[in-house]
């Protein structure tokens, strides 16, 4: 069994937490490498030199799962790397909300023990593609498009399998998968969607009119969306990357034709996570 490691660390912090982790790894006698952004970092430690590891160059099928060990953002990067390959993912939370990344880090033994023994759930998140100016890129959260370089609103006209939907008069419209509905999309007015749900959210951002709401779609909907505005060019967002477009391009977003396999156990499932993180059921008055 064969893990690759997706960490971000902050040099001017203490680092240990990642050699927790390593020490796990090594008394469960399982192989482990490290994502190339943080492999130098992790070397120049000096507990480094306890642990035989390599830098993942390529993530390729050699690995049987990969270990995401931070927030929500480093679950979106690993997602990334991870693309069409069917690799499961584990979250370790470090972060501080942490719906990605749901798993404590304490947990890392019982956690590898479970995997040893198959005791976990995969889900499968959904991933939506967009297209824009001859690239393809893919999200696990959501896709964005806003205004750039201007206070004014935008026009975004929006179509549905080429039946017209809308034109959204706002600073962006936001188009959410169900993994994430309770990010972006969540802030700004958008519902909540279980995972497994074959949905997406359009949810505009601080619309001009006030009638203008999220809507659910069915995830087999192609959505064309065209801006116009009094700049040049507007911003596209796919989860943590940001691209300028120009306003003459035309975006076009649908399901990708594959998953993420997200590794999930029962104390750490989707509606204990939610109900913990958003504090559901509880009074802060009292000592629930």
């Amino acid at each position: 069994m064969k893990f690759a490691l997706f960490t971000k660390l902050d040099p001017k912090e203490n680092n240990n937490h990642i050699f927790s982790v390593f020490k796990s790894l090594k008394k469960h006698n399982l192989d482990f490498d490290i994502d190339s952004e943080s492999f130098d970092l992790i070397n120049k430690l000096p507990n480094s030199k306890n642990f035989d590891f390599s830098k993942v160059e390529k993530l390729t099928n050699e690995y049987d799962y990969v270990i995401s060990v931070g927030g929500d953002g480093t679950i979106l990067r690993s997602a990334n790397e991870i693309g069409k390959l069917s690799i499961p993912i584990i979250g370790l939370n470090k972060g501080r909300l942490g719906f990605l990344a749901n798993s404590p880090l304490d947990s890392i033994d019982s956690i590898l023990r479970k995997l040893k023994e198959s005791e976990y759930k995969i889900s499968e998140r959904t991933i939506i593609q967009v297209e824009f100016e001859g690239k393809i890129k893919n999200a696990l959260n959501e896709i964005s498009i806003s205004r750039k370089n201007t206070t004014s609103l935008i026009t975004i006209d929006t179509k549905l399998n080429g039946q017209y939907l809308n034109t959204y008069w706002a600073d962006g419209l936001i188009v959410s998968t169900p993994t994430g509905s309770t990010g972006y999309s969540l802030s700004c007015g958008g519902p909540i969607i279980m995972p497994d749900s074959k949905n997406l959210v359009l949810t505009p951002i601080a619309p001009h009119n006030l009638n203008a709401r999220p809507l659910v779609i069915s995830d087999d909907k192609h959505i064309e969306i065209k801006v116009n505005g009094r700049e040049n060019e507007c911003f596209i967002s796919v989860d943590s990357q940001i691209f300028s477009a120009s306003v003459d391009s035309k975006v076009n977003i649908s399901k990708a034709s594959y998953f993420l396999k997200m590794i999930e156990f029962d104390e750490d499932s989707y509606l204990n996570t939610l109900r913990e993180k958003l504090m559901w059921g509880k009074d802060r008055r009292t000592e629930q």
